[in-house]
């Protein structure tokens, strides 16, 4: 059998949205320009799903390759892909699904030397750092909150998402989180207890030996992956259409498959709130128990 060409064309690719967008907020998005730093485990759902949306431009950052503990759970990791850098697959995958894309690649990550370039012209950013790239991640939310540039956030947490926004003159991330100054440990514990104030994802964790935060290691699993690119998405289609009510800092939003629950929590203060600030210091309590118990 012979195959046949055929001619992409946008309107046509993505004429399923509409009804849920209108034709003419179909190519509102095909305009609009979305920095996406990480390809890991959110990162390459996260790009795929928005290319799906209709997105015509992308920033792309990450200084990773593909191997095989990626299998589990990272778009674009398959044996055709190993050794290779995240960037090219993840580029090409989406360029696949719309040839007519413009991606512009970061192959040495998101630097203080390339910050400006990775955010400009960007209309919203879509965090997919590693959990721990703390340094990376500050550096990032900062330049947003100065540039009056959106950010989303959803971690992946066990079989679930938590999601925070944070919008231009709103609560910013450091002011949320209260990272700053913190020590490796403390960053840790801030960041975790101010994803997931819920922490619906605690109870069904079924081997705690393979949890090492202080070796940045721990378990996680596809589904998480993708119900972040899901809500993710949603979030950047009502902000990028000022559509709908978002949810911004110090509000956020959990789910949790597994525990079959939806919370939506809310965090005065961030990290300051006294509720936050107690369940920091249990967790650190705890967190220092199993490290004299190692």
């Amino acid at each position: 059998m012979v195959k046949t060409m055929t001619t992409f064309n946008y309107q046509q690719a993505f004429s399923r949205n509409i009804g849920w967008v209108t034709e003419q907020e179909q190519l509102m998005l095909n305009g609009k320009k979305i920095a996406i730093a990480g390809l890991g485990g959110v990162g390459g759902s996260h790009l795929l799903t928005l290319t799906r949306l209709g997105i015509g431009v992308f920033h792309i950052a990450d200084f990773d390759n593909f191997e095989l503990p990626n299998f589990n759970r990272q778009a674009g990791a398959t044996v055709a892909h190993l050794n290779r850098p995240k960037t090219d697959v993840l580029a090409e995958m989406a360029q696949d699904i719309n040839p007519d894309l413009h991606i512009k690649k970061f192959p040495e990550g998101v630097t203080a030397t390339n910050l400006s370039d990775f955010f400009t012209g960007v209309d919203l950013y879509v965090d997919a750092l590693d959990f721990f790239a703390f340094e990376a991640r500050e550096m990032v939310f900062a330049y947003c909150a100065e540039q009056g540039i959106p950010a989303i956030t959803a971690a992946p947490l066990g079989m679930g998402t938590a999601l925070l926004n944070f919008l231009p003159g709103q609560m910013t991330f450091e002011d949320y989180f209260k990272l700053k100054g913190k020590s490796e440990t403390d960053k840790i514990l801030h960041f975790l207890l101010g994803l997931s104030p819920a922490m619906l994802q605690r109870g069904y964790l079924v081997d705690h030996s393979k949890v090492d935060l202080l070796n940045h290691k721990g378990p996680s699993t596809p589904m998480a992956c993708e119900l972040c690119a899901g809500i993710a998405a949603t979030q950047a289609l009502k902000i990028l259409l000022k559509r709908g009510k978002v949810l911004a800092a110090p509000w956020g939003l959990q789910f949790d498959a597994y525990t079959n629950r939806l919370v939506k929590t809310w965090r005065p203060g961030g990290n300051a709130n006294l509720i936050q600030k107690t369940g920091i210091w249990f967790a650190r309590k705890q967190f220092l128990g199993m490290l004299n118990n190692k």
